[in-house]
Parts: structure tokens; sequence; C-alpha cells
């Protein structure tokens, strides 16, 4: 039908232009992690305590390499190790104050930088980029 929208193509450019916005994003606020240690934080901070195993199935890396993650985020004092009293042979991990300022810092630049984009929108953009973000959640399911 004339002037239908492609939803096959839709779903491909909306695919490919969040993709584009999560690595910029992600590019302008690591502040200091490598995006595996900010989204490893952030997991640790979602769940409370989980154990290395269940982090490592979460982030969807093997757990050597969560063990290595969280050695680097544990020695720059972001999160700590403790061990599960349930199964003493079990370490879980926690996030630090310090661990949680940072992730203030990370979502604070990434407003910064959204905030300074959508700045130069022109009013009427800035409306549409409002609906965006309403069809958005809509899409999700969280409206």
């Amino acid at each position: 039908t004339r002037g239908a929208v492609d939803n096959e193509e839709l779903a491909s450019r909306l695919r490919l232009n969040i993709n584009r916005l999560h690595r910029r994003l992600r590019q302008e606020s690591l502040a200091g992690l490598s995006p595996a240690q900010a989204s490893a934080l952030g997991a640790v901070n979602r769940l409370g305590s989980p154990t290395l195993g269940e982090l490592a199935a979460i982030e969807q890396v093997q757990p050597p390499t969560m063990t290595r993650i969280v050695a680097t985020l544990t020695g720059s004092g972001m999160v700590t190790r403790v061990t599960d009293v349930a199964d003493r042979r079990s370490a879980r991990v926690r996030i630090t104050p310090t661990g949680k300022r940072s992730l203030e810092r990370i979502r604070t630049l990434k407003n910064a930088f959204l905030t300074r984009r959508l700045a130069d929108l022109s009013p009427t953009e800035q409306v549409q980029a409002a609906e965006l973000v309403t069809l958005l959640e809509h899409l999700l399911g969280e409206q």
C-alpha cells in the first residue's frame, strides 16, 4: 500500500541506531572503567551480592574472565569480595560506596551527553524526541 511503513526496514534502522547510541553513551561515560568493568559493576549494584559464577553467567563471560574483572574492581575499591555464609567455598561480590559513586558518575556523564545533544535540537525536534521516548517505552512494555 502507498505510504505504508516497511516494518522490517524500520526494525533494522531502529536496532542499528539504538546500538550506535548505546556505544556512543558507553564511550562518553566510562569514568575510567573498561566496558566490561562498568557492566559488571552495574550488575553487582542491581543484584546486591551475586557470586562470581552468577555474575559471569549474567554478564555472559567465562568465570576466569569474571574473576579478573572482579579482581580489578576490588583493587580499585569499587567492590569487595565476601565469603558466602551458606557456602564457605564461594565468594560473593558487593559494591562499595566508591563503586556506587562511579556508577553515579557514569549515569551523570551519560545524561550530560544526551542533554547537550537534545539542546541542539529545535523545539519541534525536542517534542518529537519526547514522543519517541514514549514510543520506546511502549515498545518495551514499560508504559
